[in-house]
């Protein structure tokens, strides 16, 4: 994968249906795309093995040769401007129609965040700038954790091993971590309460489902509002203004209905972040009533209930950018997720 393709597929895997649905034919197992760019002057191909491997051929369709300057980051001039610029494009129409994006790693990490989101509607939020791989999951409700994933040496849960790995730590009754200790795969907790928490390697070996029943546990010692019953939690929501001008729809009326796929409720704060080609949290909002039955469903959406919010604020695009929002621990926004506490005290600080 070149270097250029290495930025655009950080953390993105290929998804095998959505290669299919954006013209990708199969080949044994390899996945083919061919089509042209800049004008049909040139032909582009893509051929997919696997989730992350890529490899790329772009040939100058009136000679039939191979070009390759588009590669050189040194090249310049007007026409190998245009050139990358198209090949860019290109690959990222690719990687926003046809990957998923990647918390952790490895697969069972990021698996289980796909488990844990679509049951909680959390999404990890990643606090420390010097440990980008660790990664919490937390209960808006309660702002208490419940699961931890990090990178670390295997060695240092188990002395006998060593290389790179993925562990997750949980939650559980002092009773169930000690029968949980006899097994293999089970730690005493890597830099947590050994008491109360436990360590659980993601190297496959232990079943999803297995590892989603002890997280079910330990999201139950979490459960619980906030201190105070009248304490507000607050969601960052995303708005794709391909299919909704949310701008409009505000100047129509200051409250509109959205759907709704998390536990919000009435009272919460919800910030309305429209993506690309804006990228940035615009709308401060409260939800003034919940789980209102709705019935909806097309090729892109299907809604089951709403919620009414009532516009608080609007903000300037620069303010809460997508930038801004990775510097306080959230790296992606693809459904209604809780905001992590640093960043909540630089929105009411900041305004």
């Amino acid at each position: 994968m070149d270097s250029f393709a290495v930025k655009i597929f950080k953390n993105k895997i290929f998804n095998e249906n959505k290669l299919l649905k954006f013209g990708f034919v199969r080949k044994g197992k390899k996945f083919v795309y061919t089509g042209d760019i800049l004008d049909n002057q040139f032909s582009l191909t893509v051929v997919i093995s696997g989730e992350k491997e890529m490899e790329t051929k772009l040939v100058d369709i009136i000679s039939g040769e191979l070009y390759t300057l588009h590669l050189v980051e040194t090249a310049a001039g007007s026409f190998v401007g245009h050139v990358k610029e198209a090949y860019e494009n290109a690959l990222i129409l690719i990687a926003q129609a046809c990957c998923s994006d990647t918390y952790f790693a490895y697969a069972q990490a990021n698996r289980l965040t796909d488990l844990i989101k679509s049951k909680y509607h959390d999404s990890p939020e990643f606090l420390w700038e010097k440990s980008p791989g660790f990664g919490v999951f937390r209960n808006p409700q309660s702002e208490k954790w419940y699961a931890l994933i990090s990178r670390v040496d295997r060695s240092k849960v188990d002395k006998k091993k060593s290389g790179e790995v993925e562990i997750l730590n949980i939650k559980l009754d002092k009773d169930e971590i000690q029968d949980l200790l006899k097994l293999d795969g089970f730690y005493p907790a890597y830099h947590m309460n050994k008491k109360s928490w436990i360590t659980i390697i993601l190297d496959g070996s232990i079943p999803d489902e297995k590892i989603m029943e002890l997280i079910e546990k330990s999201h139950g010692f979490s459960e619980g509002r906030k201190k105070t019953e009248n304490a507000k939690s607050e969601w960052l929501v995303p708005c794709n203004p391909k299919y909704f001008d949310v701008d409009a729809a505000f100047k129509k009326s200051g409250e509109i209905i959205w759907k709704q796929s998390s536990n919000i409720k009435t009272g919460d704060i919800v910030y309305l972040y429209v993506g690309a080609p804006l990228s940035a949290v615009r709308y401060k909002c409260e939800a003034s009533e919940v789980d209102i039955p709705y019935d909806y469903k097309d090729e892109n959406l299907t809604i089951n209930k709403v919620m009414k919010i009532r516009l608080l604020k609007k903000y300037d695009k620069d303010f809460l950018s997508f930038k801004i929002l990775k510097d306080y621990g959230v790296n992606a926004i693809r459904g209604p997720r809780s905001i992590p506490r640093i960043l909540s005290d630089f929105i009411n600080k900041k305004g």
